[in-house]
């Protein structure tokens, strides 16, 4: 289970995902464990590190039984936990480093982890349903073992995994960035709506979402799937990504990529140790099951008729094409075939599902012919208007202000663009991350005072380098601003946030 002698595993961060239900005899310790980042530490370090996240774990619950460990802060470690799924937990271990450059803020760690779970069961369903058809837990093991390294391959650079830091203040994971449009593309958009769902099968509804570069345009999912969806196809589907191989989150700086890590002796061999009687070993398992890795780069492409294709779901029994990626949706409780159309910087994934296609993948090649019938012309049309009005990478920027506004009560989220944010100094973003660290403790706290109190914020700091950082919360919107070279005075800093919340935010920040 070792790694290559070439290869040099970053021991200051620690992942793993655990199940309380297992190991509770001794001697089956092991059990337990169904996920461990770096994979070539001893069992026994494995075991000290899970028994100490369940100690934890245990004992916080004395004090608060309702609400899950969430984060220990020891001398040299934070300990981030996440229970992904009733008695499954993950937990990220992370060294403390006094260089500024290690600084990191736990809401933006917990949301890696969250997000990490959601796009595991949109692919693959939950970890207990896997462990449900195979409780010797081999199959699982494999899973998510191939899912978490492709996943964390985008956060490598070299062979060091970088999690966003403190230079991510301005950026807020799990939400959707959503691409402002004139009435007239609006209308065209809606109409192109109809029409590409009505390609389904007789009365079958469909769903569907348009994304114009890395921008959603229009979504039929509700909000959790939504964001599911729109994560995948900013890391893997987006024009940008697929020129590039690579995701397009603009802290992401690659080293490391999936193809790599796919021929890593690891993956052949993580956790053949666990008792292979109990033939629990990944390498067993996948050659009786065929893993898809949905999240391996570069393995989608475009083909003639404008469909992206990729080989992850494996291929047909004729060899004559892929296999049509399918997804589950949370909302409906239902797996769906995944089609994705490419026009330039347009791109259209039409979800349609399982059940309504009676003959795999013959019925969604008709399917994709009546999309093409019928909606052709208009996909045309709506990119050309989407180009016209697109302002290019900047086309949010508003001068003078460096701004993160969210809205979590529709996961939507706009900032100013990454090559903005760059031009901050150090000490204007170590004070914004020190700001939201605050903001989310009060943010905690009211959350378990009142689950149907929503406290109204407004925090002002001015950082050592003489900037304003500023955080407003009211009714579900969230508003963080970076003002350097302002003025000194609070009663200006107070102005620019009421002028910028009245031009871009119909008044959502103002104190009146």
């Amino acid at each position: 289970m070792g790694l290559s002698s070439t290869t040099n595993i970053n021991e200051s961060t620690q992942i793993c995902v655990f199940d309380l239900k297992r190991g509770q005899h001794e001697g089956q310790e092991l059990d337990k464990i169904l996920f461990f980042y770096p994979a070539d530490c001893p069992f026994s370090t494995q075991l000290s590190v899970i028994g100490l996240s369940e100690g934890l774990i245990t004992f916080t619950r004395i004090f608060s039984p309702d609400d899950a460990c969430e984060v220990i802060e020891a001398e040299k470690h934070s300990h981030v936990f996440f229970e992904a799924e009733p008695d499954i937990w993950m937990v990220m271990i992370i060294e403390k480093n006094k260089e500024a450059e290690a600084i990191w803020r736990i809401d933006a760690l917990k949301k890696v982890l969250n997000e990490l779970h959601s796009l595991f069961v949109m692919f693959h369903g939950s970890i207990r349903a896997i462990l449900d058809k195979d409780p010797g837990g081999g199959l699982v093991r494999i899973h998510l073992y191939s899912f978490i390294m492709d996943y964390l391959s985008d956060f490598l650079l070299g062979k060091k995994l970088q999690l966003p830091s403190f230079r991510d203040s301005l950026k807020e994971r799990g939400t959707i960035q959503m691409l402002t449009v004139g009435r007239e593309a609006a209308i065209g958009v809606q109409s192109l709506v109809r029409v590409v769902e009505s390609s389904c099968a007789g009365n079958t509804p469909c769903n569907s979402l348009v994304l114009f570069q890395d921008l959603l345009v229009s979504t039929t999912l509700p909000p959790d799937d939504t964001v599911n969806l729109f994560t995948y196809a900013v890391l893997r589907l987006a024009p940008r990504a697929l020129s590039s191989a690579t995701s397009t989150w603009s802290y992401l700086r690659k080293g490391t990529t999936a193809s790599q890590v796919a021929t890593d002796p690891i993956f052949e061999n993580a956790g053949s140790g666990i008792q292979a009687s109990r033939d629990t070993s990944p390498s067993r398992q996948g050659q009786r099951h065929h893993v898809p890795r949905p999240l391996q780069q570069g393995k989608w492409s475009k083909g003639k008729d404008g469909f992206l294709s990729t080989d992850i779901w494996g291929t047909q029994v004729d060899n004559l094409g892929s296999v049509t990626p399918t997804v589950w949706l949370q909302q409906t409780e239902e797996r769906v075939y995944v089609c994705v159309y490419q026009q330039k910087h347009l791109t259209i994934i039409l979800l349609v599902p399982v059940s309504s296609i009676v003959n795999g993948e013959q019925g969604i090649s008709i399917v994709k012919q009546q999309f093409l019938e019928n909606a052709s012309l208009k996909i045309l049309k709506v990119e050309e208007k989407l180009t016209r009005g697109w302002g290019g990478e900047n086309a949010y920027h508003v001068a003078g202000y460096r701004y993160l506004l969210s809205d979590s009560d529709r996961n939507i989220s706009r900032a100013s663009p990454p090559g903005k944010v760059t031009t901050l100094t150090k000490d204007s973003l170590l004070a914004l991350n020190k700001l939201r660290e605050e903001v989310d403790l009060e943010k905690s706290r009211t959350k378990h005072d009142d689950l149907r109190c929503e406290k109204d914020l407004e925090v002002c700091i001015r950082a050592r380098n003489n900037a304003w950082v500023i955080a407003r919360v009211t009714r579900g919107k969230e508003l963080y601003m970076v003002l350097e070279k302002a003025d000194e005075t609070l009663l200006y800093a107070s102005d620019a946030v009421e002028k910028f919340s009245i031009r871009y935010c119909d008044g959502a920040f103002s104190l009146d």
